[in-house]
């Protein structure tokens, strides 16, 4: 099937043969479904805690976070093409909808208003207004939503990757006053990520008195997958050449699994707030860090007992894990020999921990919490796309109450304070199929297990419900004209 050629453009981006035909195996056959059992919700898999448990499980945060080295992590490499996907129609086909009449009637509240203005000459002509956005001036039709001009603010309008900084610092920061921020980026925008970084940075140093260690990394060549037509055969460009495309977020595990850090916050990069929102975001991220912080003296505790050769109560390890760790055990368990039964918790016990806030689901999309049965009978938490779950299940989706915005703490070291290999934990059956097209043609795409979905399938998981108010996004442009994006 493959050519000299094509042998040498698979080894160009770090793959084998092998590695392609079982891609093109996978397109073939297919994933499997998840065996859900039910959805998450409030008391069973989501954690509510009220005010005093907040404040409690943050103080245990702000106690131990100059101990450790804290990251924040940022995927931030994906264009804004859908946030301006009513802009492009209205550019390709002149008619206007909604969306582009509400952009027009609200121009001068966007925080690029104007700089854009520079371009246009103050012009309100829908059509140089439009493509000023777009293609020319701005260019923001090809930049990611990281340099997009979100927020006013009275000294200085702010882009995403600035509020970035500014949320950073005030949760973020460990010992030295450092903050450690690490961007995901397509390589041909690094560029501009480092020449905005240059000029903001100083800035945000002295308004929130930190030191900033901003970091970057493109998607690895060897995570892209290969494109196919319907009939599941390769797809080839004009000059007979393999269309490789990156495989969604699910590649950046291998990113994350670089980062030096004892703990990392995950969010994605358009969920930002102005200053005067920003105080739940902190609260709560204080909150499920210092959650985690808890699981994980728990955790270790027991481990370092095991290893110093002191017996330890099954019962009492299975009490935690299947309580606070969230993972039920199989009905199989009560019926091992005391030694296996030690030997299956310490194994359970020995993994990197998330811990991921859930809100309320008020019709946003978003993956959802479910409990999902494992191999061995027990159940564990997921957060599962819809994409995931077979149609004769679909109708569990309707009793899910919450969702997932992407609000992630990750506990990446073990007991010992050596780094988790993450790619050990990745469920390779809970990636998906995707239909595209490229330049009219229709292809289908390989995702690759989500980053917060298979990819941290194996992971000890514990959902906590934190309010509405930490999730902001800019899923469209008119987006920014919604009251939590207004700065006053």
């Amino acid at each position: 099937m493959f050519t000299e050629q094509d042998i040498e453009q698979i080894g160009a981006h770090g793959l084998c043969v092998a590695d392609a035909e079982r891609q093109l195996l996978r397109f073939r056959e297919g994933f499997p479904y998840l065996d859900i059992c039910r959805a998450a919700v409030a008391g069973d898999g989501i954690l509510q805690a009220d005010g005093a448990a907040a404040e409690r499980y943050g103080a245990v945060y702000r106690e131990l976070r100059p101990q450790r080295k804290v990251v924040k992590f940022v995927p931030a490499s994906g264009a804004a093409t859908r946030m301006f996907k009513a802009l492009f129609e209205f550019l390709n086909d002149g008619v206007r909808s909604r969306e582009v009449d509400e952009l027009l009637a609200g121009l001068d509240r966007f925080a690029f208003a104007e700089r854009l203005a520079e371009f246009t000459g103050g012009s309100r002509d829908p059509r140089t207004v439009v493509s000023n956005i777009l293609t020319e001036g701005l260019g923001y039709g090809t930049l990611p939503k990281a340099l997009i001009l979100f927020h006013r603010y009275p000294d200085r309008n702010r882009t995403a990757f600035e509020e970035h900084l500014a949320e950073g610092a005030l949760y973020a920061a460990g010992a030295g006053s450092e903050v450690c921020i690490h961007f995901t980026v397509s390589a041909e925008h690094r560029e501009q990520f480092e020449r905005l970084a240059a000029e903001t940075v100083p800035f945000y140093e002295a308004r929130f008195g930190v030191k900033y260690r901003i970091g970057y990394s493109c998607q690895k060549p060897s995570t892209d997958t290969l494109a196919v037509n319907p009939d599941d055969t390769p797809l080839r460009d004009g000059q007979g050449r393999l269309l490789f495309r990156p495989a969604g977020h699910g590649a950046l595990i291998e990113n994350l699994n670089e980062i030096d850090a004892d703990l990392v916050f995950i969010k994605t990069v358009d969920n930002v707030a102005p200053d005067r929102l920003k105080s739940d975001t902190v609260i709560y991220k204080e909150m499920l860090a210092g959650l985690l912080l808890d699981l994980q003296r728990q955790a270790f505790g027991y481990l370092r007992r095991l290893d110093a050769g002191e017996r330890v109560s099954a019962e009492e390890m299975a009490s935690f894990v299947s309580g606070r760790l969230c993972r039920r055990l199989p009905s199989s368990f009560a019926a091992l020999e005391p030694q296996r039964q030690v030997g299956l918790l310490r194994e359970l016990l020995d993994r990197p921990i998330r811990v991921c806030g859930m809100v309320k689901n008020e019709g946003e999309p978003g993956g959802g919490p479910f409990w999902v049965r494992e191999a061995d009978g027990g159940e564990s938490l997921q957060i599962a796309e819809s994409s995931q779950i077979a149609p004769q299940q679909k109708g569990l989706m309707t009793a899910a109450t919450h969702f997932n915005p992407v609000d992630l703490v990750c506990g990446v070291r073990d007991y010992l304070g050596r780094k988790f290999d993450l790619t050990r934990y990745v469920d390779p059956q809970t990636g998906f199929i995707s239909s595209k097209s490229q330049q009219g043609r229709p292809l289908k795409a390989l995702e690759l297990p989500g980053l917060w979905n298979g990819a941290m399938a194996r992971w000890n998981t514990v959902f906590v419900e934190v309010p509405i108010s930490t999730f902001s996004p800019v899923k469209v442009v008119g987006d920014l004209l919604r009251p939590q994006h207004r700065n006053g």
